[in-house]
């Protein structure tokens, strides 16, 4: 079976996620596999999946404020 390349939307997420939670974890000076667990447990990669579209327009600053924030509400502290 031959491999297919992902399309261009799934290209683009995967692209903004992979550089996106490297810049969170710098943001609040977590090490980058606790800032994935973090985000994991309160919702942010949740919140990525969904909403990556809106984020990734948005200005980096924002966009990582943004997904803090939702994982605040779910329980998060940092």
């Amino acid at each position: 079976m031959m491999a297919t390349a992902l399309d261009k939307q799934t290209s683009d997420k995967v692209a903004f996620i992979s550089y996106i939670i490297p810049a969170f974890a710098e943001a609040y000076k977590m090490p980058l596999p606790e800032a994935y667990q973090y985000l994991k447990k309160y919702g942010g990669l949740d919140y990525l999946h969904e909403c990556w579209w809106a984020l990734h327009a948005d200005n980096d600053i924002w966009a990582i404020h943004d997904i803090y924030d939702v994982c605040r509400q779910n329980g998060g502290m940092r």
